[in-house]
């Protein structure tokens, strides 16, 4: 029996998996962070970044394919020895905690916002986590499935921003590179940013039944979340003027608001009820990342005790902490800095530590 055989997970699973912890809040404010850095160009930005994620991708996954059966923790007490390997393995466990928390504050603020304006911040933080907990504590080839069935179930609402393009301006976007090349690299930052969630590889590439295919269901991920985003960027540059797309926190919601139909008065309403499971999707993997690591940090065989008690701290700090949106901001900016250190500097370290890692023990022996 293989060592993850009651979780492995299809390769559909793995793709649905990567591109909904892709695809959450971020969406809202890309077009607003790419027109400030780079202005209408900031859909050629998106492209530089897309392909700087494919290649980070590929280096994650020639990392763990030199050792299939392993996640990253396990592959860092091989390397680097039990001790070091598991003091290593904190700030990955933290990385998960805290970008789980970062996208629960998001969540919380925005159903407070527009839907549960008077309801204290702890219980809509309790509504939130109590269906998720439910998923991620059945295994990971549960979540794998939910996570294939949000996407079939959503994937037509971004296909319904189409109707704003009987407005659009698309003169908006000419001339290109209208500024140069410099604006262009200068928002190189805030595209790559939104791409990740691809590092949950990390701890998913074990899991994988078919893992020759793994890097093809990487690039399958990206290029999904890739086009959604190109379409958003480019709808909302099309709509609003390149001055005014700016003065909108989250142009995607604005344009929501003009969308109207006979039969339907406040579309955007719907819109966002329904993305709420997208947005499960982007932290429901990163639970299962940070619990599963506690878990083989204490060498436990449960992963569900360390989930719950991750679960109740973010509800304490939630009373605690009143999270605000200057706060998210600021966490968001914080947990970005930090997943691009993670994921470009250690898969690089990591590549070129297990390559000597391997020479030296074939000289060994």
């Amino acid at each position: 029996m293989k060592k993850h055989g009651l979780n492995q997970i299809t390769f559909m699973q793995f793709i649905f998996i990567i591109q909904g912890c892709q695809v959450g809040t971020g969406v809202f404010s890309l077009p607003r962070e790419l027109a400030l850095k780079a202005g209408t160009d900031g859909w050629i930005t998106l492209i530089l970044g897309y392909f700087l994620n494919l290649i980070a991708s590929i280096i994650i996954v020639k990392v763990l394919e030199k050792y299939p059966d392993d996640t990253i923790f396990d592959l860092l007490i091989r390397l680097f020895g039990k001790f070091v390997g598991k003091a290593m393995a904190l700030p990955i466990i933290f990385y998960f905690a805290f970008f789980t928390w970062t996208i629960l504050s998001l969540t919380m603020l925005f159903i407070k916002h527009w839907f549960l304006q008077i309801t204290p911040d702890y219980i809509v933080v309790c509504l939130i986590i109590a269906p998720g907990f439910l998923i991620v504590g059945k295994g990971l080839h549960v979540l794998g499935r939910y996570s294939e069935l949000v996407f079939y179930m959503t994937i037509w609402m971004f296909f319904l921003l189409l109707f704003s393009l009987k407005d659009a301006r698309w003169i908006h976007l000419l001339p290109i590179i209208k500024e140069g090349w410099k604006p262009i690299f200068d928002g190189v930052e805030s595209s790559v940013f939104s791409f990740l969630g691809f590092e949950i590889v990390l701890v998913l590439y074990p899991f994988l039944k078919t893992k020759h295919l793994a890097v093809r269901g990487i690039v399958i991920a990206n290029s999904i979340t890739f086009f959604v985003y190109l379409g958003v960027t480019l709808i909302c540059f099309a709509y609003f003027s390149p001055d005014g797309i700016t003065d909108y926190n989250q142009p995607l919601f604005n344009l929501l608001k003009m969308i109207e139909f006979h039969f339907l008065e406040r579309f955007d309403m719907i819109f966002l009820a329904l993305y709420l499971f997208v947005i499960s999707t982007a932290w429901l993997p990163y639970m299962f990342g940070a619990a599963f690591g506690a878990n083989f940090l204490f060498g436990t065989k449960n992963a569900a005790p360390f989930g719950t008690v991750l679960l109740l701290s973010f509800v304490v700090l939630t009373v605690f902490l009143h999270p605000s949106w200057n706060e998210t901001g600021q966490w968001t900016e914080f947990i970005s800095k930090v997943g691009i250190w993670f994921v470009y500097v250690c898969p690089i370290f990591l590549y070129l530590y297990i390559r000597i890692y391997n020479r030296f023990q074939r000289s060994d022996s």
